[in-house]
């Protein structure tokens, strides 16, 4: 199954890089990552594959929130087909 992985936050050293690690920590394969800085705000969003993950999604997602909040981040994951549906007109 494929997720999306949203990152917003203040702008700082080695965010794509612990979010990286703890998703692969955990087994979920990047498949497509695209970030910006809006002025001092760092937005990311990535494409995830969860399916060999050693956690299940609403742990990982539970992980990936508090990981987030640790760090002064927003991190949210939802499964694709539901942000497709979220998203679609």
């Amino acid at each position: 199954m494929r997720a999306i992985v949203t990152v917003i936050g203040k702008d700082t050293v080695g965010i794509i890089a612990s979010v990286c690690a703890l998703l692969s920590q955990h087994r979920v394969n990047v498949l497509d990552i695209s970030q910006t800085i809006l002025q001092e705000y760092f937005t990311m969003i990535m494409l995830v594959d969860v399916r060999e993950s050693d956690l299940p999604f609403a742990d990982l997602a539970a992980l990936l929130k508090g990981e987030g909040e640790a760090a002064g981040l927003d991190i949210r994951m939802q499964r694709e087909d539901i942000f497709n549906a979220m998203h679609r007109i």
